[in-house]
């Protein structure tokens, strides 16, 4: 049994379209990061990060109880858990770069585009221009790598083709004001929604529909978000 830790945000998503795709039991726990659940030290037992996606296999190596953090290494340990979504042999150092350019590009660069273009004081004109431009750069290495692609890495739909997918949904809110987010990106807007037409996603996106997160974003949401803005309080919770 797999405890999955989620937040309705573009990384648990990858996660919850991996379980859904390989039909992996589990059970959601969901961690509304708004409230700041992500704080709490029962969390921080299974991620220190205090972020989300996070899993508990009850069946883990050994049969023993194991705990993985990250989007990306949750990704890869499901994937070799299972068997399934790795592609070929051959293809296994495509997969990686890919899967990290993700998790180090074009993830973070996307997120960043989101919280100077909605969450941070206006008049942050060069950080605005700057992390939107990087997301921008991002979307365009991969729209020229999946040029007479279907697939990021070799023939079969992969984890790194889930993970893309996590945030490409958002792309509407990374490309703030622009009518097509994707219109720039043919490539990648064919891959989204060849991956979006898949019955697993459909699953996915119901995940977690049934809890009612927070949605208002006062005092409380920015200092759970956001604690590095503010000044340390104690050494448990920064």
């Amino acid at each position: 049994m797999i405890r999955f830790y989620f937040h309705p945000t573009p990384n648990p998503a990858k996660v919850a379209l991996f379980l859904e795709e390989a039909g992996l039991p589990h059970e959601v726990i969901p961690v509304d990061t708004s409230k700041g659940e992500q704080h709490d030290p029962s969390f921080r037992a299974i991620n220190p990060n205090g972020k989300v996606p996070a899993i508990v296999d009850t069946e883990g190596p050994g049969g023993k109880e194991a705990r993985v953090f990250d989007s990306t290494a949750i990704l890869l340990y499901l994937a070799e858990k299972t068997g399934k979504f790795l592609g070929e042999v051959s293809d296994r150092p495509e997969l990686l770069s890919w899967l990290f350019f993700i998790s180090s590009g074009l993830g973070p660069f996307s997120g960043q585009a989101v919280h100077f273009q909605y969450a941070a004081p206006e008049g942050l004109d060069y950080a605005v221009n700057r992390y939107r431009r990087e997301a921008e750069r991002h979307y365009q290495v991969l729209n020229d790598h999946l040029q007479d692609r279907s697939y990021i890495v070799g023939e079969t739909y992969t984890i790194a083709d889930m993970s893309a997918w996590g945030w490409v949904d958002r792309a509407s809110r990374v490309m703030k004001g622009a009518e097509d987010p994707l219109a720039a990106y043919p490539n990648v807007k064919r891959l989204f929604e060849t991956v979006d037409a898949r019955p697993a996603v459909a699953q996915a996106r119901k995940v977690g529909k049934d809890h009612d997160f927070k949605r208002i974003n006062d005092e409380e949401t920015k200092r759970a978000l956001f604690p590095s803005n503010y000044p340390r309080v104690d050494k448990v919770n920064p």
